[in-house]
């Protein structure tokens, strides 16, 4: 099922947004909270990425680097 860009555009601004929230109210360093909102920027990021290409064949000028990489 394709997602409408627009609709995942603004999952991605709502989950950096969320993300500011618990980064600015963070409660230690392995904090639950900051690492959920991290988690939901990167699915977010790689929903609208996707529904982009499936939408407009655009690609983003930027990637996310996985914990595999070594770069």
């Amino acid at each position: 099922m394709t997602i409408d860009p627009r609709v995942a555009l603004g999952s991605l601004t709502a989950a950096l947004e969320e993300h500011l929230v618990a980064a600015a109210s963070r409660r230690g360093d392995d904090d639950p909270a900051v690492e959920a909102a991290y988690f939901a920027v990167a699915d977010a990021f790689e929903a609208y990425a996707d529904a982009l290409y499936d939408a407009y064949g655009e690609d983003l000028p930027i990637d996310l680097l996985d914990s595999d990489d070594d770069s």
